[in-house]
């Protein structure tokens, strides 16, 4: 077995962990997990919507650990979901202001780390088909 491969699916595999553990908090507590006083109903309920939405991103990106070298269009669709996601979220600090630190690591996660990510499984998935 290849050693940059099985590194990389370590990699997504802790990875995953920020969308499904998010996104459960999320489904489980809606706004309450900011601690919102007095949230309208209809923001939860977009909220946990999301957050199911962000749960079940993350078991995506866990269905393509296996076999990582030939998931690559999976892959791929995934990784540009969450960057789309943080264009929208760094869209959000230039017209509204800086968020949290949590939100702004995610933003490092959504622009910075899903994009190497995604080019280190083309560059896996290379080595893997010669």
């Amino acid at each position: 077995m290849n050693i940059e491969r099985k590194l990389l699916q370590c990699v997504v595999s802790v990875a995953c962990l920020v969308p499904l553990l998010a996104g459960l908090d999320g489904v489980l507590r809606g706004v309450a997990m900011f601690r919102l006083a007095d949230a309208p109903p209809d923001l939860d309920s977009h909220f946990r919507y999301l957050s199911g939405i962000f749960l079940m991103l993350g078991v995506a990106f866990a269905s393509t650990i296996p076999g990582i070298e030939r998931k690559g269009a999976r892959f791929r669709l995934l990784g540009a979901m969450v960057v789309m996601g943080g264009l929208a979220r760094a869209l959000s600090w230039a017209m509204v202001g800086e968020p949290g630190l949590s939100h702004r690591l995610g933003l490092g996660m959504e622009l910075v780390v899903v994009p190497l990510l995604m080019l280190w499984q083309a560059r896996v998935a290379r080595t893997a088909s010669r």
